[in-house]
């Protein structure tokens, strides 16, 4: 029966089926048959080009990982190194250092060194003891360290000790997390002998260090032979992890340190520093960083005889670690100069505002000029009166003997009414300062840099500055910015470099404007990070194709560094014997002074206040130089950043520096030397590299605040801001505010003793206070020494 009623079958599902078949029925009907029947080959074709580039993408992975264990591990990497760090005063790391040596030299023999080859193993190591209480090397150790082997002792749970780690431990564990820790490990000594009780004592240990410790950090029993050979035997077949910023230089942790007197350069010397290369290749052409010292240039490599190889050969005197191999000379066209500072031009105009001595000057022979004015008519302008001779004032004064309405001027011609009082507000600084007294006397900044700097004070005066920075810090706290003005220093004289803003976020500021002398002898970037992406493809090129200039990672090297300081040499020779000596090789442009912006925060130990401008020493990757850093905040929508006089503790702040370039990722360690002879430095903050740039605009503000005589709705008269008439004409452009929300400007003064007539947008009630926002561009300190480290 062939109805209407025809059966329809249930459509089949197309779900697994080609993506050419779905999408069919959107051709046309002539190209439906050749689209839905595609050709065999063209969809083979494309599964196999798909198939092929995933299996080239693998084996790539695979090649990558097998060339860094081979690197890593192989006979011509360099040692591994194993730092043991106590992670209480307690714990014994002779014994421990003394177990892995003894059991990774070969049979019959004693390890004479710290680096032993093992041919058992056939791994190369280096262990090092880090010393407890020694934060200075302890920081150090962790730069290079392949391995941070954490040594817990179980005896302390077993006194009735409260924790494993003690305070020194806990801070370089901070410490350890912000330089990028490498490898990590825990080895548990002193655990008893009965199984359950050694159960429970490592369960106890694990629970109380998972918190502190990376979470990929695993936990070796560390007291039998047996023990130790099984954390070997793991950690030789361990993949090496280490911070990025230790793979993009190459550095050197000098086994050797030895100095030769140059001849030519009396107080100068010739620093030769023997080690394994590691991380990349240097180039003999390229500059290097001696932690602490400075910068250099090379005056030759020499590539030594390896004096630990894994493969040795049987025989006496068969290796003589002082064989050179082969010499690097540098080549004077190709060498990097090493040039710290820009020689500025004093024809050039980059210093616009006045010296100390131009403004000593102008003083004096201020003091020395009779002040005359000159009463003129209501309206006569600045150039008309330039015009009106000195016999003549006595003309004009009988005319008019209202002095407020006529216009007073002094010797320099100029003057201000309640008329024309925003007209000198838009006067350069320059020709203001050359008139008035600018000395802009921060008392915080000055007592600390006398307290700094002044090595002849007693106990009692370094006690009472103390005492008045932690008042000013507790004062910043309550009432931030806020200053009173002086009364026997005109409010415009002391703040003649302020100014005021409409809004802090959208007004305009020129960064090339007034800007220090310090500014004529840095560099600057005109796009920082393309610069940066050169100097890194620079530096991988000529790793890949500078055979004949670059010495292979893994070598064992002699580097002579030249041109060092005699005095400082020798100390570092002394110094090497309890600290290690490190050496870095430098990109390009990484030795030249700029403005360098670090992120920080203050550390959680430390509680006495950081104040700007104070002498701090700062730890910037393999670097160490002595900085004078301003502190500011970071505003994302601005283009300006208001200074903060503290470093404040539970937030994060950016701290501005002259400083060598460096280019980031860079761990930031900041420390503090301690006050006595003898103390120890701490630690005060931790953050990293943010970026260069000298036209970072940081502005200091100020408060000025007075309060409400008598209210009228919208209307106020203000005292105690400022204490004479002209002060408040001077500052009449600029707007005031309230702490309950109002906005205002200036009408006119009042009295002779510095009130004044203000207008707002709302009513104003009688307990607010009424203040007025100025801003001046601040810039950080030029440090005096860069490197004071070894003076310690």
């Amino acid at each position: 029966m062939a109805g209407s009623r025809v059966q329809v079958n249930k459509a089949h599902k197309s779900r697994f089926s080609s993506k050419a078949s779905r999408q069919v029925h959107k051709t046309s009907r002539i190209d439906k048959s050749r689209i839905s029947k595609p050709e065999r080959n063209v969809v083979t074709g494309a599964r196999a080009a798909r198939i092929q580039r995933n299996k080239m993408a693998r084996d790539q992975k695979r090649a990558a990982l097998l060339k860094e264990k081979r690197a890593s591990s192989g006979s011509s990497s360099p040692p591994r190194v194993i730092v043991l760090f106590g992670l209480s005063a307690s714990v014994k790391l002779n014994a421990v250092a003394k177990d892995l040596l003894a059991l990774l030299s070969p049979e019959g023999t004693e390890a004479s060194s710290a680096t032993v080859a093992s041919p058992n193993y056939k791994l190369r190591i280096t262990v090092l003891k880090a010393p407890h209480g020694d934060l200075l090397s302890c920081m150090e150790l962790a730069k290079v360290a392949d391995l941070i082997a954490f040594v817990a002792s179980a005896s302390l749970y077993c006194e009735g000790g409260s924790s494993y780690i003690d305070s020194f431990g806990a801070q370089c564990l901070s410490v350890f997390r912000a330089i990028g820790l490498p490898g990590t490990a825990v080895l548990l000594r002193d655990l008893p002998v009965e199984q359950k009780r050694r159960q429970e004592l490592k369960k106890i240990c694990f629970s109380s260090l998972a918190s502190e410790l990376p979470e990929d950090c695993k936990f070796y029993p560390a007291d039998t032979k047996d023990e130790l050979h099984k954390f070997i035997w793991l950690f030789k077949e361990q993949r090496l992890t280490v911070p990025h910023w230790r793979s993009q230089r190459p550095y050197l942790m000098a086994q050797e340190v030895d100095l030769v007197p140059d001849d030519c350069n009396p107080g100068k010397c010739t620093l030769l520093l023997s080690g394994y290369l590691r991380s990349r290749s240097l180039s003999v052409n390229q500059l290097v960083h001696v932690s602490g010292v400075g910068d250099f240039q090379l005056g030759k490599v020499d590539v030594l005889k390896d004096p630990f190889p894994l493969n040795a050969k049987k025989g006496p005197n068969f290796m003589d670690s002082d064989e050179v191999v082969h010499s690097l000379v540098p080549d004077p066209m190709k060498q990097e100069p090493l040039l710290v500072e820009n020689i500025p031009d004093p024809l050039a105009g980059e210093q616009t505002w006045p010296t100390e001595a131009e403004m000593a000057e102008a003083d004096m022979i201020h003091k020395r000029k009779k002040s005359k004015k000159k009463m003129l008519p209501r309206g006569t302008s600045e150039y008309q009166a330039a015009w009106i001779l000195e016999d003549t004032d006595d003309d004009y004064s009988d005319s008019n003997d209202d002095g407020d309405d006529g216009m007073v001027l002094n010797e320099r011609g100029t003057g201000f009414s309640a008329q024309e009082g925003s007209s000198h507000w838009d006067l350069d600084e320059d020709q203001a300062s050359l008139s008035l007294n600018l000395r802009d006397s921060d008392e915080e900044t000055e007592a600390d840099t006398a307290m700094t700097d002044g090595e002849n004070l007693t106990k009692e005066q370094i006690e009472n500055e103390i005492r008045k920075i932690k008042d000013a810090h507790a004062e910043d706290e309550e009432f931030p910015d806020e200053v009173d003005t002086p009364l026997d220093v005109p409010a415009r004289r002391r703040f003649a470099k302020y100014r005021g803003l409409k809004s802090f976020r959208t007004s305009s500021w020129d960064p090339k404007e007034s800007l220090p002398p310090e500014y004529a002898r840095i560099f600057a970037f005109d796009n920082f990070a393309r610069t940066q992406k050169h100097v890194l493809v620079k530096a991988l090129n000529m790793e890949q194709g500078g055979e004949d200039e670059c010495i292979s990672t893994g070598s064992y090297v002699r580097i002579h560094v030249k041109e060092v300081p005699l005095d400082v040499a020798s100390k570092l020779s002394v110094l090497s014997r309890t600290f290690p000596v490190l050496a870095c090789g430098l990109l390009q442009h990484e030795s030249k002074m700029s403005v360098l912006h670090f992120s920080i925060k203050k550390h959680d130990a430390y509680n006495d206040p950081i104040k700007s401008k104070e002498l701090l020493i700062f730890h910037v990757g393999f670097r160490q130089f002595v900085a004078r850093p301003i502190f500011s905040s970071d505003n994302i929508n601005s283009d300006k950043h208001k200074m903060e006089r503290f470093l404040h503790a539970g937030r994060f702040a950016i701290a501005s520096v002259y400083a060598p370039i460096s280019f980031p990722p860079l761990p930031l360690i900041v420390l503090k030397s301690g006050q006595g002879e003898g103390a120890p430095a701490a630690v005060v903050a931790l953050g990293s590299l943010r970026s260069i740039d000298p036209d970072r605009i940081i502005l200091k503000k100020i408060i000025l605040t007075g309060y409400p005589q008598r209210v009228s709705k919208l209307k106020a008269t203000v005292r105690y801001m400022f204490h004479n008439p002209e002060d408040v004409r001077w500052f009449k452009p600029v707007e005031v505010w309230t702490k309950c929300g109002r906005r205002g400007r200036i009408k006119e003064p009042v009295g002779t003793h510095g009130a004044m007539k203000c207008i707002f947008n709302g009513v104003v009630q009688q307990h607010d206070t009424v203040c007025m926002s100025l801003y001046k561009r601040v810039y950080p300190k030029w440090p005096e020494q860069r490197f004071t480290i070894l003076d310690t």
